[in-house]
C-alpha cells in the first residue's frame, strides 16, 4: 500500500504473515490540560492503525516545546497522558524525538501489524453496501466556539471524551465482519474522508443527513456564525462531486465538512452485516455508532449525495 489511494497509512509486508503498519500524526493542543493534550494527540494518531484494520505495536513521541516557557513538568504530564492511551492499546512506547518550538505541538509515529491479506483500505466500497460511523462529529467547531465562552462545560466534556477515546472497541467488533472499506474521519472532515473512499471505490456515497451522530451544540455553534479553518478548504475539496439533496440552511450544511480530531471509524459494510455491527458495536460500549447511508453505483461525476 502506497500512494495510489488516500489511504490512512502505508503497508509494508514483511512475511506471509506479517505486514507492518505505519503512520505518524502530531497536533496543536485543543485543550489547556496538558495530561488531556497527550491522550487526544495519541488517540488520534494511534487510529490510523485501527483505521487499516491493524493492531498498534510501536509508539515514538514527535514533541516540539517550548521547555523554557512551559517547563519540564507540563511536558511530563503531556507524556503520561498519550502513555496512558499507548498502553491501552496495548502497545508501548519506545522513544521519540523533540525540538525547541515556541508552540507545543505533540503526536506519535505508530507501527502496528497486520496479516497481509487482512488489512483495510479505503477504497473497496462496494454498491449495496450500508455505511456505519462510529463517532459523532463535530469537534472541530466546538474548539472554536469554546475559545469564545459560547459552549457549555457539559458539551465540551463531552466532546473531549469521545475525541480521547481510542478506535480499538470500534475496531475489534468490525473486525469480525466484513468490512469492504474502511477509513477514519479527521482533519477532511465527513465530506472530505467519504469523498476519499468514494473515489477510491469507484461508487457513490449516499449520506442521511438526519442519521448523521452530531456532538452536544455543534449544529447551534454553527447557526450562531461559527466556523473553523478547515471548513471552507474541505467544501472546495468535494464540491464538484457532492450534491445535497436535502435543502438546508447553509450553516446547517457546514457540519459535513467540520474537521475532526481523533475521529471515528467510517465502514461499508454487507448490507446484511450491518445491524448485527451496529448491535455489537452498542453492546461493546460504542454508542453513539450508528448507519448513517448506503453505496450506490456511480452513474455521474458525483461521488456524494447527502439527503
Amino acid at each position: 500500500m502506497g500512494f495510489d489511494t488516500s489511504d490512512d497509512a502505508a503497508i509494508y509486508k514483511l512475511s506471509d504473515e506479517i505486514a507492518i503498519v505505519t503512520t505518524a500524526d502530531f497536533i496543536t493542543p485543543p485543550v489547556d490540560d496538558p495530561y488531556r493534550f497527550g491522550q487526544i494527540a495519541a488517540a488520534n494518531a494511534i487510529s490510523d492503525v485501527y483505521a487499516m484494520g491493524g493492531r498498534p505495536v510501536t509508539c515514538l513521541n514527535l514533541v516540539a516545546f517550548p521547555m523554557k516557557k512551559l517547563g519540564p513538568d507540563i511536558l511530563q504530564e503531556i507524556v503520561a497522558g498519550a502513555v496512558s492511551k499507548i498502553s491501552e492499546a496495548g502497545a508501548v512506547l519506545a522513544g521519540g524525538h523533540s525540538v525547541e518550538d515556541d508552540e507545543p505541538k505533540f503526536g506519535l509515529a505508530v507501527t502496528g501489524i497486520v496479516h497481509p491479506n487482512k488489512y483495510w483500505t479505503n477504497a473497496g466500497a462496494e454498491p449495496g453496501d450500508v455505511l456505519i460511523l462510529t463517532k459523532p462529529i463535530g469537534s472541530g467547531v466546538l474548539f472554536n466556539a469554546n475559545l469564545k465562552g459560547w459552549v457549555s462545560a457539559a458539551a465540551m466534556q463531552a466532546c473531549v471524551e469521545t475525541i480521547s477515546t481510542l478506535n480499538k472497541t470500534a475496531a475489534e467488533v468490525i473486525r469480525a465482519y466484513h468490512p469492504h472499506a474502511v477509513t477514519d474521519i479527521t482533519g477532511f472532515g465527513l465530506a472530505g474522508h467519504g469523498f476519499e473512499m468514494a473515489k477510491g471505490s469507484g461508487v457513490k456515497l449516499s449520506i442521511d443527513l438526519a442519521a448523521l451522530p452530531v456532538m452536544m451544540e455543534s449544529l447551534e455553534m454553527y447557526q450562531k456564525g461559527m466556523s473553523t479553518g478547515s471548513n471552507e478548504f474541505n467544501r472546495r475539496l468535494v464540491s464538484n462531486h457532492t450534491v445535497f439533496h436535502r435543502t438546508l440552511p447553509a450553516w446547517h450544511e457546514q457540519i459535513v465538512f467540520d474537521p475532526q480530531t481523533s475521529g471515528g471509524l467510517l465502514a461499508a459494510v454487507p448490507e446484511g452485516e450491518a445491524q448485527p455491527a451496529i448491535d455489537a458495536l452498542h453492546h461493546s460500549g460504542v454508542a453513539a455508532a450508528g448507519i448513517i447511508g448506503h453505496v450506490a453505483p456511480l452513474t455521474d461525476s458525483v461521488h456524494l449525495v447527502f439527503r
